[in-house]
């Protein structure tokens, strides 16, 4: 390398690091646009600050520096008419097939905020001390303390379903399955996907009982499951009062290993001889999404002392709920499906 190559390299680095330590600027400025609202009133043709400001009821000089920023990352793009949408600002409107604006609200939600100066302590202790800090664990907490907060994680996780719903219908092999559990499933979206692609499944939806108070209508008295759908309020790591043949867990065995542990083991205990256990999760290991998954491994760590798995340390989990895995397979590009025998 010659001396010009080494100092083209060492400024592409400053760069990096800069922007990094930065990089909650671009987290903050994604909110501030979702909350204000700024894709939902931008329609086809682009808009200048001042109309979006307008139509926003925003000061137009804040809301132009705000566009600006966030231009510089692929979020609405600058033409000589003013602010058009991208493919990615696209996504934070709630209309949108593929949208996220509730996961976005998810992850930069204020309690966040209050987490992350904790990580190097996390990494210095070896947990994130949620419990400790608050006096009880981040779920109790979030629907106690925050409520509208824990209204927007259950509509990213809905969001989140949509995206993946098709593969894990997919991926799910029911024939013969008389029964189905989705555990901590939510308002019921995977819950309703299974049903419709699988006609002589019976389904219960089991989640903490201020979730399921707002089940999908699809699941309810008069719906278009009812006949088939159970809804039973609950907490997993207590009890699952509910024998079926089969018992989901997609995307929450992701808190502290020994929770994980004591809900699959409840599973257990409530099912037959012959009940699987199904755990849908995105692992670390080859993930095409390495920052979003390492990412939302560190976020798991401070709010429940949780992670992201590997195939290690999900078989471990597995294996010290004294359950056996009988199958292990991709469901999509990020997702896994592990199968475990009782």
């Amino acid at each position: 390398m010659t001396i010009q190559e080494k100092d083209i390299a060492d400024h592409g680095a400053v760069i990096g690091v800069r922007e990094l330590a930065l990089s909650a600027a671009g987290a903050a400025a994604l909110r501030a646009a979702v909350r204000i609202g700024v894709a939902e009133v931008l329609e086809d043709d682009p808009k200048s600050p001042a109309d979006l400001a307008k139509a926003l009821n925003v000061n137009a000089e804040m809301l132009a520096r705000l566009l600006r920023a966030l231009t510089q990352h692929g979020v609405f793009n600058e033409t000589p008419q003013g602010y058009a949408h991208t493919s990615t600002s696209r996504l934070l409107r709630e209309g949108d097939p593929n949208s996220l604006k509730y996961y976005v609200l998810w992850v930069t939600e204020p309690w966040t905020w209050e987490l992350w100066p904790h990580l190097e302590e996390a990494v210095r202790n070896g947990r994130g001390g949620f419990e400790e800090k608050y006096g009880t664990d981040f779920f109790s907490y979030l629907h106690a303390m925050w409520p509208e907060s824990a209204e927007v994680f259950n509509k990213a996780q809905t969001e989140l379903s949509r995206l993946a719903n098709n593969a894990v219908a997919a991926a799910l092999d029911l024939r013969g399955v008389g029964s189905l559990v989705d555990i901590a499933g939510g308002h019921g979206y995977t819950l309703t996907s299974l049903l419709a692609k699988n006609r002589d499944l019976n389904g219960i939806l089991f989640d903490l009982p201020p979730v399921v108070a707002d089940a999908d209508p699809r699941l309810r008295e008069g719906g278009e499951f009812a006949s088939r759908a159970r809804i039973v309020g609950g907490d997993c790591l207590q009890e699952i009062p509910v024998q079926a043949d089969v018992y989901l867990f997609k995307n929450i065995l992701e808190w502290a290993d020994e929770k994980s542990v004591r809900a699959l083991r409840n599973a257990a205990k409530a099912g037959h001889k012959d009940s699987r256990i199904f755990i849908i999760t995105n692992m670390i290991d080859g993930s095409p999404e390495i920052k979003f998954t390492t990412g939302t491994d560190l976020l798991f760590l401070l709010n429940s002392d949780g992670r992201k798995h590997t195939a290690e340390t999900i078989t471990a989990v597995v294996k010290n709920a004294d359950l056996r895995i009988v199958n292990r397979q991709p469901v999509n590009s990020y997702l896994h499906l592990v199968e475990a025998a009782i």
